[in-house]
């Protein structure tokens, strides 16, 4: 996920839009000034830790044959007793690796697309969290405007794209040695749903096994978080990367599409998973409020390249994302 800059100074884009679809010159930004690595380099490693002992929990609910978080242990407790036990802290290092590598190339993606255009963009800023995943995720700062439709397409396309990448192979190793355990879900305060790639890959390595037997390996945790910051990140709507590259393809209809989007989710929290809710009214709100930065250049035209990797995105979110992400098993 990046954070664009819209800045308080907004160009007259209606002086440039004088009538004549014809490109301009855009001056390349200043070279960017030197910034302290230190928050980027501390929220890394609070991320790491966080992510370790989450990590360590999975683990050994995996060797132990049963499913995560089962309600049998104090969460705060867990998390004490893993940072006083080194070795404890090391079983986390699969699900943990595994995840921060999906996050960072997938921010990594968006920084070098901004590094090819000359947009200046800071290095990824990871977010430790008290969850079941030990992180909200990670995100760049965009600093300088993105000046042509080339340039925000590639900037939004380039991180989901390189980060399903890296979480497509790590799912399918997790899944091709998970273990089958009938009734593995049983006594789980929440399982997490099958998106369409999980079930593909089921099907291929595990052909006629009821998929809520599957107990998936730590490395398939992390996958399974990587995919869905994926697809939640090519949403599109608002900001977000799929916002991006719809704004990019059709600008004058991208605040429709993005509260249209926010609708549909508000209404399918109603009828699948509550968190739909949430993500629903926050976009809802900053579509609402917070309109997508102009171009400066709005009449260059994306070539078929574009638009077909444009579908690949879609593909993508649609094999991400389930209407059902997790679920929370009554009593």
């Amino acid at each position: 996920m990046d954070a664009m800059n819209g800045g308080n100074g907004r160009v007259p884009v209606e002086v440039l839009d004088s009538g004549f679809p014809q490109p301009i010159e855009v001056p390349r930004p200043p070279a960017p000034r030197r910034r302290p690595l230190w928050p980027a380099l501390g929220l890394f490693v609070l991320t790491v830790l966080s992510t370790l002992i989450v990590g360590s929990e999975f683990a050994r609910s995996y060797a132990e044959n049963r499913a995560p978080f089962d309600g049998d242990q104090d969460t705060f407790g867990m998390a004490l007793e893993t940072l006083q036990s080194p070795r404890l802290l090391l079983l986390g290092i699969p699900f943990s690796f595994t995840l921060l590598a999906i996050l960072g190339t997938h921010e990594l993606g968006h920084y070098f697309a901004c590094r090819l255009y000359g947009i200046d963009a800071s290095l990824p800023y990871f977010l430790p969290a008290p969850n079941f995943f030990g992180t909200f995720g990670a995100f760049i700062r965009i600093r300088s405007p993105i000046t042509t439709r080339r340039a925000l397409f590639d900037v939004g396309l380039s991180g989901p794209v390189v980060g399903f990448l890296v979480a497509v192979p790590a799912m399918a190793y997790a899944i091709a040695t998970s273990k089958i355990v009938p009734g593995a879900q049983v006594g789980a305060d929440i399982v997490f749903g099958n998106p369409l790639l999980m079930r593909a890959l089921i099907a291929v390595f595990h052909p006629r096994v009821d998929p809520s037997w599957l107990l998936l390996h730590p490395v398939g945790r992390a996958a399974w978080m990587g995919l869905f910051a994926t697809g939640l990140n090519l949403l599109p709507a608002w900001q977000l990367d799929g916002g991006h590259i719809v704004y990019s393809l059709a600008s004058r209809y991208h605040r429709r599409i993005s509260l249209a989007l926010a609708a549909v989710l508000i209404v399918l929290g109603r009828f699948t998973w509550a968190g739909w809710y949430g993500w629903g009214g926050m976009l809802f709100v900053l579509s609402l409020w917070f309109r997508h930065p102009p171009l400066l250049n709005r009449w260059e035209p994306l070539g078929p390249s574009r638009r077909f990797w444009a579908m690949i995105a879609l593909v993508i979110l649609i094999l991400c994302l389930t209407p059902f992400p997790v679920t929370m098993p009554q009593p």
